[in-house]
């Protein structure tokens, strides 16, 4: 475990886990206060079939919460009926403005309702890493804003390997490309090839982890002619051993296929869907908890915002504590904010 770091930011309104793993961000985990529980990955419920649709090949479910109902695939067991009352673990988080998608468990009694909440963000960080403790304070909330900076971006440069690498999802798949950087070992046979390639299902890997997104993959690798057992077994060491992961072979133009299961809501969706007030007050809740961290010199550090953010984010500022204030100020900008000390 000595090459992994582990951080929980527990800033009010927002929780994040991180895990760094040899210098580089391999997990971002966010829930949000707004999060609903029946949603979240891993909660179980008693829900209510409301819909069978066999075109689809599963039923959409109740799960009390009303809209966007969950989805259940057809998988072994009774026939699915309107009505009925079934027992269900959420295996997919709600994206694009499709519900969750559901495993049965069995039978269900009774109204549809939250049974079991799904890990939390602590919890998770400890399935991914045992044993180890997360650190918290501001190096945890630094390290939140560093992986998020990341996993928004589409790849880069890596200049020691010669590697140069985008990732951009559409609504039908997530497309990789890898070149070789000009100048970066053209020329010099197909090691600086491979190595790269290798390099870049790593750090593709690692980008679509970090950005919670899942689906086809199609990678279009440097070159021609690879060597497709190699290439797999590089694919296998990048995006790990689950089960769920399906693999394919190597095409004859270059370009390698994998599918990869949904597990979290996609991380531009959940920075985005909160709604801009929201979104907006729990970055100034993040801000102003950074800058207490920062400055344990001043009695008192305030927020100044407009006086509607500054109502949605009262409840988030009270839990930093007496150091923390807020001010709402009509003469600022929609979604703008400013941080001083008292």
């Amino acid at each position: 475990m000595s090459g992994i770091q582990v951080f929980l930011d527990d800033t009010p309104g927002e929780t994040r886990g991180i895990v760094v793993r040899d210098g580089r961000f391999e997990h971002l985990i966010i829930q949000s206060d707004r999060d609903v529980p029946q949603h979240r990955l891993g909660a179980r419920c008693v829900g209510r079939i409301a819909d069978v649709q066999p075109g689809l090949k599963g039923a959409f479910v109740d799960l009390g919460v009303g809209p966007p109902l969950g989805f259940l695939p057809f998988g072994p067991g009774a026939p699915l009926t309107v009505g009925q009352k079934i027992e269900v673990e959420v295996s997919a988080e709600p994206r694009e403005r499709k519900g969750p998608t559901l495993r049965r468990l069995g039978t269900g009694e009774g109204e549809p309702r939250l049974l079991a909440e799904g890990l939390s963000v602590e919890q998770w960080l400890a399935v991914l890493v045992p044993g180890q403790q997360p650190m918290r304070g501001l190096a945890a909330l630094q390290a939140g804003l560093d992986a998020e900076e990341e996993a928004l971006r589409d790849g880069g440069l890596f200049g020691d390997i010669g590697l140069d690498l985008c990732v951009q999802r559409t609504r039908a798949l997530i497309a990789v490309d890898m070149d070789l950087a000009p100048g970066a070992g053209r020329g010099k046979g197909g090691r600086v090839r491979d190595l790269a390639n290798r390099r870049g299902l790593i750090e593709a890997a690692r980008l679509i982890r970090l950005k919670g997104w899942g689906g086809l993959v199609a990678v279009d690798l440097i070159g021609m002619g690879h060597d497709g057992t190699a290439i797999l077994a590089d694919t296998r060491t990048a995006f790990g051993a689950d089960r769920d992961i399906v693999f394919g072979p190597v095409n004859r133009f270059g370009v390698l296929q994998l599918a990869l299961p949904w597990r979290r809501t996609p991380l531009e969706e959940r920075l985005a869907r909160d709604g801009t007030e929201w979104r907006a007050a729990v970055e100034m809740t993040r801000a102003l908890h950074r800058a207490l961290l920062s400055d344990t010199l001043s009695a008192r550090i305030v927020a100044t915002c407009e006086p509607e953010m500054a109502r949605v984010a009262e409840p988030l500022m009270a839990a930093l504590g007496p150091r923390a204030g807020l001010v709402g100020d009509p003469s600022s900008a929609p979604g703008h904010f400013r941080i001083d000390p008292a």
